[in-house]
């Protein structure tokens, strides 16, 4: 009898206990958060609009389906400039798109993005990381109701494209221009006129005359969109943007409502995002730059030295000046400056030392 009870009893123990697997494995099914992200960028663009995609598997994943996000690509949920907006209002749960596109909310958002002739992206996600740069962007984004991730990195961007070659300072005179951020004011100041357009508008803008000239990322996008067929001419190096950290911004009361691991989740599946993107852009730009020489005919072109020598006294006054616009981009300057300055000094006595001597020519 007793052993007849024993067994009966932990017979019912385990089929309570496969049916309380059962419910955790329905729970996990079924998300508890439906997530919208919202994107600058065109629809399943590479690079940038595949990587919100993954962004949005990789949550999902993580997670065990708690987390369920859709991406909208620029113009399907909100258009391109609005990330900001509809995130903060709660359109969408995330954005993805570039903080510098932001200025019109506060002026400091443009060092979270590029500073011109400043960080390379290994020193600017040393100075996010560990350097004191996510905390800044964090308490200048809580003001908007916003949490700010780095959400992936090109790397050194190319200049431009031009319809005509650019052999001094004279001629930027006059030259329409599609460049953001503190570039822009680097151009105009150059005699240049800047015009903010988001990217699917750039190919019909530059082909139309809208505007003479454009950048936008480097080989791997400039390939995608085409630009080969509406300007001849591609310069190097991208000044205006040593490094572009693109950015995730999230719903600050949405986030707050997650359990901790969940928060967790999403915040390290942007970092994830953060160095997978640089990684696709450091593969996929050598081979896009020979496609486009050797099949399209583009003509590389290098900035002239002296060229590069006034947009650089330039960059210095454009940069010291956003420094002074207030009290919080006082702040982050000064963060800024200090890390750039104890980088740079590691940089070449180790990256560029090493490149020079990889580079050298034995005789």
């Amino acid at each position: 009898m007793q052993r007849r009870d024993f067994f009966k009893q932990a017979g019912s123990a385990s089929l309570a206990l496969s049916a309380s697997t059962v419910g955790i494995k329905a729970a996990q099914a079924k998300p508890a958060h439906n997530w919208k992200l919202v994107t600058a960028w065109p629809k399943n663009f590479p690079g940038l609009g595949t990587g919100a995609n993954r962004l949005a598997e990789l949550i999902g994943e993580l997670s065990g389906g708690r987390i369920r996000v859709k991406v909208y690509g620029a113009g399907e949920l909100v258009p391109a400039f609005e990330v900001f907006d509809a995130v903060a209002q709660g359109t969408a749960e995330m954005g993805h798109g570039a903080s510098y596109y932001w200025k019109g909310k506060s002026e400091a958002t443009q060092f979270f993005t590029t500073v011109p002739f400043g960080m390379t992206a290994q020193e600017r996600n040393g100075w996010l990381y560990h350097g004191g740069g996510l905390e800044l962007w964090t308490e200048l984004y809580a003001q908007f109701g916003l949490v700010p991730a780095p959400g992936g990195n090109g790397g050194v961007q190319m200049g431009g494209w031009f319809n005509k070659e650019i052999k001094s300072v004279a001629d930027l005179a006059g030259l329409k221009m599609r460049m953001p951020g503190l570039g822009g004011e680097i151009l105009k100041r150059a005699g240049g006129t800047p015009v903010n357009l988001p990217g699917g508008e750039l190919f019909t803008a530059l082909q139309s005359g809208t505007i003479d000239a454009t950048e936008w990322i480097g080989p791997y996008n400039d390939l995608a969109f085409g630009f080969y067929k509406a300007a001849k001419y591609y310069y190097y190096p991208g000044f205006h943007e040593p490094s572009g950290t693109l950015e995730v911004i999230i719903n600050k009361a949405v986030f707050e409502t997650l359990p901790a691991d969940l928060q967790s989740i999403v915040l390290n599946a942007c970092k994830v995002l953060n160095q997978d993107l640089l990684a696709e852009y450091t593969a996929r730009n050598p081979v896009a730059l020979r496609t486009l020489i050797d099949k399209h005919g583009v003509a590389l072109r290098a900035y002239p030295d002296d060229v590069l020598v006034k947009l650089h006294r330039l960059a210095e006054a454009v940069v010291s000046e956003l420094g002074e616009k207030d009290a919080f981009s006082r702040k982050v300057y000064t963060s800024y400056r200090k890390f750039l300055r104890q980088a740079k000094e590691w940089t070449n006595i180790s990256e560029l030392a090493y490149l020079q001597a990889r580079d050298a020519r034995t005789t």
